[in-house]
């Protein structure tokens, strides 16, 4: 992929994702998983201070090396017990209704097949299993999905492959989830970047 995309990006990722207002989105959600419980995207494992004694079993999915090297240093600190694999959500190696929880924040946006990888969510949730999400996406405002859908191109390639217009809600329904809950709001910043959707939903 490039020393910029391998070496640069995580590190960019892992700043980006430690601003402050992201805590009150992560100590709202993450909270909720219980049991068997697979995080996608866990980047630098800035969701694990957040899961509580609920989870029986954490296993960590991400396609960067470089990320997940962050993570096994804070492991070693923490001594949290998580499984780290490399992989990609699109066909993440788990079985068939193996997982009680799927966790998922700020990475929709950057899988580069979205539809494949919620599918393949879909297909490890148990029935009655829980997704719970932040996200950032798609806002409701025609101007500022103009600036969205003009700007994604450049923001890509920065970025990691990540999307600012992909419409979040729509992604989850049709992979087969329902809601359970679903708020959506921006947060300080520009507001092509910052429109976010948070809440759980369940498979059909």
């Amino acid at each position: 992929m490039g020393f910029y995309q391998d070496h640069i990006v995580p590190v960019l990722i892992n700043l980006a994702m430690r601003r402050q207002e992201l805590v009150a989105y992560r100590s709202h959600v993450i909270p909720a998983a219980e049991g068997r419980v697979l995080e996608i995207g866990v980047g630098s494992g800035l969701n694990l201070p957040f899961y509580s004694r609920n989870v029986e079993r954490l296993v960590g999915l991400d396609p960067s090396t470089k990320l997940l090297s962050m993570v096994r240093r804070n492991l070693k600190r923490n001594a949290s017990p998580v499984e780290l694999i490399e992989g990609s959500a699109e066909a993440i190696p788990l079985k068939t209704n193996s997982v009680d929880t799927v966790v998922t924040t700020w990475t929709l946006c950057s899988i580069p097949d979205a539809d494949c990888a919620l599918r393949e969510m879909h297909r490890v949730l148990r029935p009655g299993g829980q997704l719970l999400f932040v996200e950032h996406g798609r806002a409701p405002e025609s101007n500022v999905r103009w600036w969205q859908d003009r700007l994604t191109p450049v923001w890509k390639r920065i970025g990691g492959g990540c999307h600012l217009n992909r419409a979040i809600q729509v992604l989850i329904e049709d992979a087969g989830f329902q809601f359970d809950r679903l708020e959506t709001s921006y947060i300080h910043g520009p507001n092509p970047l910052t429109f976010m959707y948070e809440g759980s939903a369940r498979p059909r």
